[in-house]
């Protein structure tokens, strides 16, 4: 290009159809830009990001010679990339480029004032050519991508994110915090088909539960895969394993991952199971929720992948000061290892994919219709544990309080949801449906009990869920009744639920007895995810799970490059969404380790050494540790990582000696903006 302050500039600007060509005068302003110093083209398209519109803007930077590009047009976040991919074909530096937000800051802010909206989309183009007459080109350095990739969490969006790297021939460390792999999904999990017998009919085998719509059973789906990631030689499973220190950046992350200690030697344990029968400690077990007992030395369901036995240490008799060694003395491959330490792993990867799921909410935390205050108020995921046939109940519902099976049971929906008192108020997207799919699975196995459904309203939306919702209301006879509980009371001596709620339809409050209550709960972010996030350098949304870089353009991508998520990491959703969502963040790591060497983003800082006087300010102000400080003869000096700077120019304004610069927005550059701007026409 020209030397510097002498480009010459192409003005684009997008009609974006009647976003902005109802409100701006777009033919006024083109006819503004050709008038301005510099500039030798000005075009106008109905909708520029197309590709009758990128190649015009080819063939026009071509024909006049433009070197520097200003694009009017939507926000940067949209298709900033899409335009300088564009004018890098166009044969200019793909930096040599700025967009005007013409759409968000003026056509949709002043809708109802078209003029002054047109008035100040010219400041902003104005603005848009001085800078850009001053534009120089930048390079971006080359990155080593390493051919290696960490995911977070072993649930189904895990599991099946790590399973299709590995299918495409790339290293990954599956890291899981519990002992086995499945998540919550495998908290659904249940024998191969429902087969039970009611008193006066026959044996029948009718009803998968396990996932809605379709009911299908949420084991045989999730343990094939299980058993193939188990299986797979480019897949490392880490269970109990949690990480501790993330660094690096795209490309070049350093992961530590800590290994809790299992108290079994894995390669010698073969799950038979003669360590847990010998064991003489039994507690509550947690995955049943209570509802039944373990033994101090289990695994935490019986179908649970991998089939390696843990040791409970804090139940143990020997961590009480006891000698006992019964599970050592019943293995017949000496397994059980009670010097177990854990480890520590240091991983060296080029992506990392976040899928750590969710919690259900606690009602009990708050205090909430009587959960944790009477026997027979219940969750809905101690209502599945008791649903499987494999589970504390085997597969039949009772009331905790006398064991007795219920006659009148009561949903009530949107526990931990849709109350900014809890949260912010969101939805849990699968409350109505699993309250379906769990309502029709009681009806099977106890076709004589009345189900009540208590909704503020329904948000059942999915192929085939309209359907399903009929299905339970007119096949089961799910009577659904509109009003959100008020109070749950307990009856004296018989331990039966009153609720007391406003019936909305009725118009009227009512009181009616159920014998066991079960709350519809939300899904909430997992424990940890804050700190989690902190370290990977990830922002939060309101709701507490992880934002996105957009939520239409980059529904997997993170604001840190590299880095992806998916899953209910990102929000709650139901298991088709979380597979979909799985596969694309795998994808989108596949696309960018296939590279091999990335680019890293040139639009960052850089530091005048010169002026450096090694006072580390921009290393205390930067969060995502681009500036570095290295020794030099003269003591120190700074330096930034380019591919961990974002160029948000925080160093920038922190640097007393004014020795770090940001490519693109140099004093020179943000002066002549701001002239441009205070011009009067």
């Amino acid at each position: 290009m020209a030397d510097e302050g002498e480009a010459k500039v192409g003005v684009f600007i997008c009609r974006c159809g009647a976003n902005i060509g109802r409100i701006i005068d777009c033919e006024n302003l083109r006819e503004h830009a050709s008038t301005m110093p510099g500039v030798v083209t000005t075009v106008t398209h109905d909708y520029l990001c197309s590709e009758d519109g990128l190649r015009k803007m080819r063939e026009e930077i071509s024909r006049s010679g433009a070197d520097a590009i200003v694009v009017a047009a939507c926000t940067p976040r949209l298709h900033e990339r899409t335009f300088r991919n564009n004018i890098e074909m166009a044969g200019i530096n793909r930096y040599l480029i700025h967009i005007a937000n013409i759409r968000e800051q003026c056509s949709w802010v002043h809708a109802d004032e078209p003029y002054k909206a047109t008035e100040k989309a010219k400041d902003l183009v104005r603005m848009g050519v001085r800078k850009a007459r001053t534009f120089s080109p930048v390079e971006g350095a080359s990155v080593q991508l390493k051919q290696e990739v960490v995911v977070i969490g072993g649930g189904i969006a895990g599991i099946e994110a790590a399973y299709d790297l590995a299918e495409l021939g790339y290293k990954v460390h599956l890291v899981e915090r519990k002992p086995v792999l499945g998540g919550n999904m495998a908290t659904s999990f249940t024998c191969l088909l429902w087969c039970h017998e009611v008193p006066g009919r026959p044996q029948t085998i009718s009803f998968r539960k396990g996932t809605f719509p379709t009911c299908d059973c949420s084991g045989c789906t999730i343990t094939p895969r299980l058993v193939e990631l188990i299986d797979h030689p480019n897949i490392d499973i880490l269970t109990m394993s949690e990480v501790k220190e993330v660094s690096g950046y795209v490309g070049n992350f350093k992961v530590k991952v800590v290994q809790r200690p299992r108290y079994i030697d894995e390669g010698k344990c073969v799950g038979c199971a003669n360590c847990s029968i010998s064991c003489p400690v039994s507690v509550k077990n947690e995955y049943d929720y209570g509802l039944a007992e373990r033994k101090a030395i289990f695994i935490p369901y019986q179908q649970g992948i991998p089939r390696k036995y843990l040791i409970d240490m804090d139940s143990c008799l020997r961590s009480k000061g006891k000698e006992c060694s019964a599970c050592l003395d019943s293995c017949p491959f000496g397994a059980p290892n009670y010097a177990d330490k854990g480890r520590e792993l240091d991983l060296d990867v080029g992506a990392i994919i976040v899928a750590t799921g969710f919690e259900t909410y606690k009602p009990h935390v708050h205090g909430y219709l009587g959960y944790k205050e009477f026997a027979n108020v219940i969750t809905v995921m101690e209502l599945e544990r008791m649903l499987d046939k494999a589970g504390p109940t085997g597969g039949t519902v009772v009331r905790p309080s006398d064991r007795r099976t219920p006659k009148k049971i009561a949903f009530i929906q949107c526990v931990g949801s849709r109350n900014r008192r809890i949260n912010e108020g969101y939805c849990s997207k699968v409350c109505c449906m699993y309250t379906m799919k769990n309502a029709q699975a009681i009806k099977e196995v106890h076709p004589d009990v009345d189900i009540t459904v208590y909704y503020i309203d329904l948000r059942a939306v999915g192929k085939g869920v309209e359907e399903f919702y009929h299905r339970t209301r007119e096949d089961y006879g799910v009577e659904y009744t509109r009003g959100r509980p008020a109070n749950v009371a307990e009856e004296k001596g018989t331990h039966n639920l009153i609720i007391r709620a406003e019936e909305t339809l009725l118009n009227k409050i009512t009181e009616r007895n159920f014998d066991l209550v079960v709350l519809s709960v939300s899904l909430v972010p997992p424990k940890g995810m804050k700190e989690l996030a902190e370290m990977l350098k990830l922002r939060l949304s309101p709701d507490g799970f992880i934002q996105e870089a957009h939520t239409r353009m980059k529904p997997v991508e993170t604001s840190i490059e590299g880095i992806y998520v998916c899953g209910c990491a990102q929000g709650p959703k139901d298991v088709p969404e979380s597979v979909a969502q799985a596969r694309a963040a795998a994808l989108e790591a596949a696309i960018l380790l296939s590279k091999k060497v990335g680019k890293a983003e040139s639009l960052n800082a850089y530091v005048d050494t010169e002026k450096c006087i090694g006072c580390g300010l921009c290393i205390e102000t930067c969060e995502y540790g681009a500036p570095v400080l290295e020794k030099v003869e003269q003591g120190y000096k700074a330096r930034i990582i380019e591919a961990l700077c974002k160029g948000c120019g925080t160093c920038v304004v922190a640097c007393p000696s004014r020795a770090i610069l940001a490519r693109q927005f140099t004093d020179r550059q943000l002066t002549n903006e701001i002239r441009a701007a205070l011009e009067v026409d």
